[in-house]
């Protein structure tokens, strides 16, 4: 358990200090997310990934690898003090790798995160949605009243990602 925490509040104090260096980056990946701006996210998150990690880091076991991302992701969300997030939660018919509600606004977010082995980013995102659409992932959100649900695949591989949207709120159809 010691250990344990001592890894937490290490994880924290680098979340912390690379936040205040990358701050307009993060709030602006935060930003493109709730308004469903895919392509803005990606950039974003992808200049992150290139000015704070090592292709080293993801040395690790294929399972540990969207572990990684996973964290990354958990990281930069906590940004938003009026988020609240839900990571590995029970939703529909399995658990999501992140919820996300905001407390200010009626909009939910449901992001699927794969790894993509030998860098095959898009297909990867497409079995990230997939994953999100057949399990129900949204239902626990929906249960909660949030009717406007943008859903994200995203995937890594070392220092690229990719992520698409699926948004089904009736003004993305227009």
């Amino acid at each position: 358990m010691e250990i344990r925490e001592i890894f937490i509040e290490q994880i924290m104090d680098f979340f912390k200090e690379n936040i205040k260096k990358n701050g307009d980056t993060v709030k602006a990946f935060c930003n493109a997310l709730q308004k469903g701006e895919a392509e803005e996210a990606e950039q974003r998150f992808s200049d992150y990934l290139r000015k704070t990690i090592s292709i080293r880091d993801t040395f690790v076991k294929k399972s540990k690898k969207e572990n990684f991302y996973h964290g990354i992701l958990l990281g930069l969300l906590g940004y938003k003090d009026t988020w609240i997030i839900s990571s590995n939660g029970e939703s529909g018919d399995g658990y999501s790798d992140i919820l996300v509600r905001n407390e200010d606004e009626e909009i939910g977010i449901v992001i699927e995160v794969k790894y993509a082995e030998n860098g095959k980013l898009e297909e990867a995102c497409q079995e990230a949605l997939h994953q999100i659409e057949g399990k129900g992932y949204e239902e626990e959100l929906q249960e909660e009243g949030i009717r406007h649900i943008l859903k994200y695949g995203i995937a890594c591989y070392k220092k690229r990602c990719r992520i698409m949207l699926v948004d089904d709120r009736p003004e993305a159809k227009k």
